[in-house]
């Protein structure tokens, strides 16, 4: 079982005690993990329905058409208005919703309401819609889930690529890190923006949505890694020349189990100290990209395109309004536990010069 070393028990246990980034890193987990099972709480699907005496769990479930509860359409059943029929019948019949009854893509389409409408409890649009009629709420929460998955994924792949190639440059030295570091000096200089904007425009707008999120997934790693790979070589060339890799070597370790085994171990301080940031940064480019268009594909919800459509129906100050507000606080949380971790692996707190 894996056991943290007293040096990262101690570090742990000061992270724990700055309130700010400890409290912010457990409210953002904790909203993260509420967000992935988003269709229990903001769906336009029914969680669950008593029909006839069976119940039907349609959530996670294939579409269900409204013929299989006696509505006269063959097409995915609209739970609202089977709900308020159910209730005004009588029968015994029921359907629970979740309490924010609208799904990212729906648009209500209610011959009442004229889009896009204010923060409205009577309406059920508790923040409003776009004009196309999409909750904003709705939105905005699966937005979150995607930038977060987005950015925890970039951050795992950048720091994979950045790691093998920081350690490996530091850890051989010679002609190979020469080599690495003009390739990487080349690689910063290429524009990211016109790497993304050709891309995009080259992709066959008939690919699959998982296929173009994984190209901007890609590129965004790609142009992303060099600057974390230079301070990785440089913490191994530092604990490369520490007594216990000589030791280590004369015992007869190979260079990946002394990298992985021993120096790596020795450099996580420099790792985990950019890792927040690392977040942030990326949920900065995936929202900057969408609101040029040139990042997630539409119409899956994104903050940015929500900034776009905001921007563009002035009258509508909510969008942008509480759109803003999201992006604020999220990046103000991942901020704090940065600065709480930063503080918490400063290697001069934890050092004894003698």
């Amino acid at each position: 079982m894996f056991s943290p070393s007293p040096l990262t028990q101690k570090r742990l246990r000061r992270f724990r005690s700055i309130r700010r980034g400890w409290w912010s890193f457990l409210l953002l987990g904790l909203l993260y993990v509420v967000s992935l099972g988003a269709e229990l709480l903001v769906n336009h699907r029914a969680l669950v329905v008593s029909h006839e005496g069976r119940l039907h769990f349609p959530t996670y479930g294939a579409i269900v058409p409204g013929t299989v509860f006696g509505e006269g359409y063959a097409y995915e059943t609209n739970y609202r208005r089977l709900r308020d029929r159910f209730r005004s019948e009588a029968k015994g019949d029921w359907v629970l919703m979740p309490p924010v009854p609208y799904g990212p893509l729906e648009n209500d389409l209610r011959d009442e309401l004229v889009h896009p409408i204010a923060p409205s409890w009577s309406a059920g649009h508790w923040l409003g819609t776009d004009p196309t009629g999409r909750d904003v709420l709705a939105r905005l929460f699966y937005g979150f889930r995607i930038v977060m998955s987005f950015a925890l994924v970039f951050t795992a792949a950048v720091y994979l690529l950045a790691t093998a190639i920081g350690c490996a440059m530091g850890y051989f030295g010679g002609w190979f890190d020469l080599f690495g570091q003009r390739i990487i000096e080349i690689w910063q200089n290429i524009p990211f923006l016109y790497v993304v904007i050709i891309a995009v425009t080259l992709v066959p707008a008939d690919v699959a949505v998982s296929v173009r999120v994984g190209l901007l997934l890609l590129i965004l790693v790609a142009f992303s890694w060099a600057g974390d790979s230079a301070f990785l070589r440089t913490a191994t060339l530092k604990e490369k020349s520490r007594d216990y890799v000589a030791a280590v070597r004369l015992l007869g370790a190979g260079p990946g189990r002394t990298i992985f085994r021993h120096i790596l171990p020795n450099t996580v301080a420099t790792l985990v100290t950019f890792l927040p940031f690392t977040v942030a940064g990326a949920i900065n480019s995936l929202t900057a990209l969408d609101f040029l268009n040139f990042g997630l594909p539409r119409p899956m919800p994104s903050w940015g395109e929500m900034l776009e459509i905001g921007l563009g129906a002035t009258h509508a100050w909510w969008i942008v309004t509480f759109t803003f507000l999201a992006i604020t606080v999220v990046l103000l949380l991942v901020t704090f536990v940065g600065e709480a971790i930063r503080e918490a692996f400063d290697p001069r707190r934890f050092t004894t010069y003698q």
